[in-house]
């Protein structure tokens, strides 16, 4: 009977999430995510895995909690620029308890940390979203806020050894890495600090840039990430990204948890 009541409780949210895709697509004139019957049209055993795999197995385990999925996978979408998905993840992201507000933070953060055009792509769709949501300019954060506290202690240690290593060739990179990154955008209250690092991880891991992924990986777990939710995280991106990405990812992180638990 739990079997049944999950396949059900699965098949009904795919339904609704189809729905609203479709009427999007169809207030703006975009091109609807795929649905089931269009991919066994091409790919059965694609349609298969992602409804019994994917939607009825992965998102389902217990480790991350399904807002954390989502916005995991967002970010995976948004930092590759996948657009086809996006709209039936916004969709979904919100139903899992995702605020507008902190998917607006999101597409900002990004911008960042995967390049301005693929964070003005993803306005671009969660615009139509909002709108057939009717989801106004007042569930947004503002354009100045009261920043977060800031660790001067620990941002004055980063600020000073990102200078003496790249100051004097980078003089630009350094200064807007402190005054615009550490200093503005990660202070934004309006997307946690802990979620901000969530988002961050799994962008570098879908984009492949296991490099910064040491001192952003520590820094979420600072933030209150969890290693279970770290690794759910990276099982959850080997299906958004892909087996290699991850399996680069993975040692990396596993540096960290050690390092950590001693």
């Amino acid at each position: 009977m739990k079997l049944q009541s999950a396949t059900i409780a699965l098949l009904s949210l795919v339904a609704i999430q189809s729905a609203r895709t479709e009427e999007t697509a169809t207030m703006t004139g975009s091109k609807p995510t795929p649905t089931y019957e269009d991919v066994r049209k091409v790919a059965p055993a694609l349609a298969a895995y992602t409804q019994n795999r994917l939607l009825g197995d992965v998102w389902k385990r217990p480790g991350l909690a399904p807002r954390d999925r989502s916005m995991v996978t967002l970010a995976a979408l948004i930092a590759r620029n996948q657009t086809i998905e996006m709209s039936y993840h916004f969709n979904l992201a919100l139903d899992n308890g995702v605020k507008p507000r902190e998917i607006s933070e999101m597409i900002t953060h990004l911008a960042f940390y995967a390049g301005w055009a693929n964070a003005m792509a993803a306005a671009a769709i969660a615009k139509d979203v909002f709108e057939a949501r009717r989801i106004g300019a007042d569930q947004l954060p503002a354009v100045s806020v009261t920043p977060l506290p800031l660790d001067e202690a620990a941002e004055a240690k980063r600020a000073t050894s990102v200078d003496a290593q790249f100051g004097a060739s980078f003089p630009g990179v350094v200064h807007y890495t402190t005054d615009v990154l550490f200093r503005d955008l990660w202070l934004r209250p309006d997307l946690a600090p802990r979620d901000r690092s969530l988002v961050t991880v799994s962008a570098l891991i879908a984009n492949g840039q296991t490099a910064q992924l040491t001192p952003h990986l520590n820094r979420a777990m600072d933030n209150g990430l969890t290693q279970t939710e770290a690794s759910e995280a990276i099982t959850q991106l080997a299906f958004y990204v892909g087996w290699p990405n991850v399996f680069s990812a993975m040692p990396v992180a596993e540096d960290v948890f050690k390092k950590r638990s001693h």
